[in-house]
């Protein structure tokens, strides 16, 4: 089966899965591609692994059209994610409703989930929310980095500590199974992201591309962007 390739934050995995067998009755193609921290998306992608279209952050999707990369009339909005917190399914959910209640909670979980703190939108986010609340040092060995949110995530399901956390984009721990959103980041900590799909400028297979954007903006599928963690 013929393919549109894709390069992706991990935020927008739930999703595409979600419109994979409406893209194929569509358009007959499939769906393949990676999923991973952002930066390092954009970074393949300038580095020209063939990609049909790529989704990424709204600041990294106009970055790449400055840059020639992505065609800028393609470029369309998917919806909002925030930034939030996860803990196994079976462990009873935090609630953290100011930044004393988050420094508790960080400082009392004996091993914290996180993407990539470098490449990642919510691990970038994580590492200066941890220097906001002055914690940093006192809880870096206990902090277990991922190169992105669904590895961490994972692993969040599987851990033997007593009591861990995990925190990234709140599609990629309600698309994992085993884990369950606990909560959004108080007021002061909290970030929400705008994510964007735009088609490459060397793109095989453009008009499809520009089929699997509309699916994934589209009116007909809010109710699924919705379920999976997207807002607006």
């Amino acid at each position: 089966m013929t393919t549109v390739t894709i390069l992706s934050g991990g935020a927008a995995q739930g999703l595409v899965r979600g419109l994979t067998e409406p893209f194929k009755a569509q358009t007959g193609f499939g769906i393949d591609g990676e999923f991973g921290a952002v930066g390092i998306m954009a970074d393949k992608l300038r580095a020209s692994t063939p990609a049909d279209l790529v989704i990424l952050t709204q600041a990294l999707l106009a970055k790449l059209a400055g840059d020639k990369l992505v065609v800028p009339t393609s470029i369309a909005d998917i919806g909002k994610v925030e930034t939030a917190l996860a803990v196994r399914s079976r462990d009873p959910k935090v609630v953290v409703k100011s930044e004393p209640d988050l420094r508790e909670v960080l400082r009392s979980a004996d091993a914290i989930y996180v993407p990539d703190t470098k490449a990642s939108t919510a691990g970038q986010h994580f590492a200066g929310v941890l220097d906001q609340l002055g914690i940093a040092y006192e809880i870096a060995s206990r902090l277990k980095i991922f190169p992105n949110g669904a590895t961490a995530m994972r692993e969040l399901a599987n851990s033997t500590a007593q009591r861990p956390i995990g925190c990234t984009q709140a599609t990629e721990i309600i698309a994992t199974d085993g884990i369950a959103l606990s909560g959004s980041l108080p007021p002061g900590c909290e970030l929400v992201t705008m994510y964007t799909a735009g088609v490459t400028t060397r793109a095989a297979h453009p008009k499809e591309a520009a089929a699997l954007i509309a699916l994934l903006t589209g009116a007909d599928h809010r109710e699924l962007r919705q379920r999976v963690g997207f807002a607006g």
